[in-house]
């Protein structure tokens, strides 16, 4: 059981804070009309700032409200078990690190500014917010030495809520956090010689995971309401995976 620490408030300067407000004015800008209703819905939900960086308790105290989960800050990125067991319980970690003026464009690390800006509004989503406490209980049955099953779960989530696009009356839209969260992933994802492929699980699974640099493609679901179903097949498989096995 993971709890928020008695006193997680981040004192952050007068240059976090204008990082902050910049990177918000740039990605609301560049969004427009790029990123899918869900995630703008989300936004304008909660209510952030350009002008100031969330408290975390505060923030997750909303969200509680709004959706039923809560928000565990963290020093640093965490593992994948731990992860994993937050998503199981509803809890999603956020990093409190916020990055350099240099990593405007690009961070290859999750930061503050990700975290809250890129993910937190998506959790207001009750279809996105079920899809990962999904992917967080089908973790919790994996033995601990299967870490290949346990790496196609991170492809799954990395290339959906990281990574993902989504039709929405015939045009692409962005949903996933380090799109929504970096300038430069955007016109690297929208340039035309960018792959971006139809969504499919086998794929996905398979593909590997980029952490460092801009991914080499993009997977775009057919329409919201798919996503649901594809925790559904993962569990699907695993679950004939097991029974073999067995």
């Amino acid at each position: 059981m993971f709890k928020l620490p008695h006193n997680p408030a981040t004192a952050y300067s007068a240059q976090d804070q204008l990082v902050w407000k910049i990177l918000f004015d740039r990605q609301t800008a560049l969004l427009h009309r790029r990123a899918a209703p869900v995630f703008s819905e989300g936004l304008a939900r909660l209510g952030l700032r350009r002008d100031a960086i969330p408290e975390i308790r505060a923030l997750s105290e909303q969200v509680q409200v709004l959706s039923g989960w809560q928000l565990v800050p963290f020093g640093q990125q965490v593992d994948l078990t731990t992860f994993f067991g937050l998503l199981a319980e509803r809890k999603f970690p956020v990093v409190t690190r916020l990055r350099l003026m240099r990593d405007f464009d690009f961070t290859s690390a999750p930061d503050l500014f990700h975290d809250l800006f890129g993910h937190v509004p998506m959790l207001l989503d009750a279809a996105f917010a079920n899809f990962l406490h999904e992917l967080g209980q089908a973790a919790q049955v994996l033995p601990a030495a299967d870490t290949v099953t346990r790496r196609q779960l991170w492809a799954l989530y990395f290339f959906t809520a990281e990574f993902g696009l989504v039709r929405h009356d015939n045009k692409l839209r962005l949903y996933g956090a380090g799109l929504l969260s970096s300038a430069g992933e955007i016109h690297h994802c929208m340039d035309e010689e960018t792959p971006r492929s139809d969504f499919d699980l086998s794929t996905v699974l398979s593909t590997p995971v980029l952490d460092t640099r801009f991914q080499n493609q993009y997977f775009v679901l057919p329409d919201w309401e798919q996503l649901a179903s594809y925790a559904a097949e993962l569990t699907g498989l695993l679950a004939t995976d097991w029974r073999q096995a067995a």
